[in-house]
């Protein structure tokens, strides 16, 4: 039995991770050593450059590709023994474009996962899908709609109701505003910020979007050299002096969206 002021155990456990692929009968490298851990109810921004392996990161913690060496646990189990019914109750997924299935209306894309597990009534499935419709601020009468017929912040908003009809604890988010015009993007993030914080959701995000890391991170992972470089609030992550870091948060584009940090340096 734990102490009672023992922490929370971590929600995602990645330790000494290794990420080896084959290319032209060579092994490539993504990950060496990566040490990762999440805590209940963070909001945890994974940032990188171009091919450090930020994807191949939540791919991991979902368990869709086991680690050459190392582990990464979610909420206590083996990523790669969770299987996708068991990867679909604890962790919510919303893919960088929303991935919703192209002949599905709305209300049959939130409800998918519900309808696959085959042990609830359709007038259930159908109540649990028009609420989760409801919980992204999107109106009754668009349940009937066609993915053709949204416009891209309605297809986010969409993807994040299937991604959370199970009510999982962990929210995994893919570049969650590529693609939305400015007024979108904030209307999003507004809506990530308040289900996050009235659902208790822990939340991995994985951006390269400015706006959106200050507006929503209590936490900044930075992948650099096949590792983690420094993790902490966005104002401690911007004074480390790795050439990415300096580069990515201190050119002209992060002094702008900097500019969404409280005086305090903490978001959220």
């Amino acid at each position: 039995m734990s102490r009672p002021d023992a922490p929370d155990p971590a929600v995602v456990d990645v330790d000494k991770l290794w990420s080896i692929f084959r290319d032209g009968g060579r092994d490539l490298v993504i990950h060496q050593d990566l040490d990762l851990s999440v805590a209940p109810g963070e909001m945890l921004s994974i940032v990188g450059g171009s091919g450090s392996g930020k994807t191949v990161l939540l791919r991991q913690i979902l368990g869709l590709q086991k680690p050459a060496r190392g582990s990464v646990r979610v909420l206590g189990q083996p990523a790669s023994e969770l299987g996708s019914e068991g990867a679909a109750s604890r962790i919510g997924m919303l893919f960088q474009h929303g991935a919703l299935f192209s002949a599905f209306t709305v209300l049959e894309n939130i409800a998918f996962a519900l309808r696959e597990l085959g042990t609830l009534p359709r007038d259930l499935i159908r109540e649990a899908a028009m609420a989760k419709l409801q919980m992204v601020g999107l109106d009754p009468a668009q349940a009937n709609k066609m993915p053709a017929e949204l416009s891209g912040g309605m297809i986010k908003r969409v993807a994040l109701a299937r991604a959370l009809i199970l009510d999982p604890p962990l929210l995994l988010l893919d570049e969650p505003t590529a693609g939305l015009d400015p007024g979108s993007s904030d209307s999003f993030c507004q809506l990530l910020r308040a289900l996050h914080q009235e659902l208790g959701l822990t939340v991995v995000m994985v951006t390269h979007d400015l706006d959106t890391l200050f507006e929503l991170s209590t936490r900044v992972a930075v992948v650099a050299d096949k590792r983690i470089v420094v993790s902490g609030t966005p104002t401690q992550v911007m004074t480390h002096s790795h050439p990415f870091v300096q580069a990515f948060f201190l050119g002209a584009r992060g002094r702008r969206a900097s500019s969404l940090l409280p005086s305090s340096g903490q978001t959220v």
